[in-house]
């Protein structure tokens, strides 16, 4: 039967608070949750850090695959992690037929388990035939939030029934919560690391205007500007032609 709950960032703080003197926490340990953080802080990039989150999950909680799920700002899915094929083929499995807990989370922004396969009755027939087939028991699916918006989810497999209960979750709650954050810290290094390439790439075109046609800066960032405004162009995307073919856009 499936359970869904509400991902409301202020009960997510209240469950990670209840779990710090859960038993279920006491048991992964403390220290094991600190080296996630420092993992997951050394690692570079949305792809890598959602790779360490998968890995981890199947070691913390025991399950046998797990794998993210990005949601982009058009809505459209995009498997960033996975720690078998099977996990991709899940997704999808769910995404094509548009069923299953799956789609239900990413619906819904809240948690979504799956205890049997064999007893639910929340989704068709047929897709639950074909997740037995793949050797699937029960799953678990937690959206990943930044600024109050899902933009991930972390999905959990199992090929026993109920293998995602109370203690399970609790240390599930923690792991998605130390993945959001991570991922947004790795996304925002992202857009700094563009940022800064782009004020490069800026700067470079500008000394090239202003030595062939002795102009200053204001006036050469100015022509750059220009350009970019009637050719409906970033401004990167100007400054980089000016620098790989020594002319403006035509």
């Amino acid at each position: 039967m499936a359970q869904p709950e509400e991902s409301d960032p202020e009960e997510s703080d209240a469950v990670a608070a209840a779990v710090d003197s859960h038993p279920a926490a006491d048991h992964a340990g403390a220290a094991v949750f600190g080296r996630l953080a420092m993992d997951l802080h050394a690692v570079h990039g949305v792809e890598e850090t959602v790779e360490a989150v998968v890995q981890f999950a199947v070691h913390a909680l025991q399950c046998n695959y797990a794998g993210v799920l990005l949601i982009g700002r058009d809505r459209r899915p995009q498997v960033l992690a996975q720690t078998d094929p099977r996990v991709a083929a899940l997704y999808r499995l769910q995404i094509d037929a548009d069923d299953g807990p799956l789609i239900t989370a990413i619906r819904q922004d809240s948690v979504v388990v799956l205890d049997d396969v064999d007893t639910q009755t929340t989704w068709s027939t047929a897709w639950a035939d074909r997740v037995r087939a793949a050797g699937i028991r029960s799953a678990a699916h937690l959206p990943l939030q930044v600024g109050g918006r899902t933009v991930a989810i972390l999905s959990l497999y199992s090929d026993v029934p109920d293998a995602f209960g109370t203690d399970e979750l609790a240390v599930a709650h923690i792991l998605a919560r130390h993945a959001s954050v991570a991922i947004a810290n790795a996304r925002q290094q992202a857009s700094l690391a563009q940022a800064i390439d782009a004020r490069k790439l800026v700067g470079q075109a500008m000394g090239i205007l202003m030595e062939r046609y002795d102009l200053d800066g204001d006036r050469a960032f100015e022509v750059l500007r220009r350009y970019s405004q009637q050719n409906n162009r970033k401004l990167r995307d100007v400054a980089q032609e000016l620098i790989d073919t020594r002319r403006l856009p035509q």
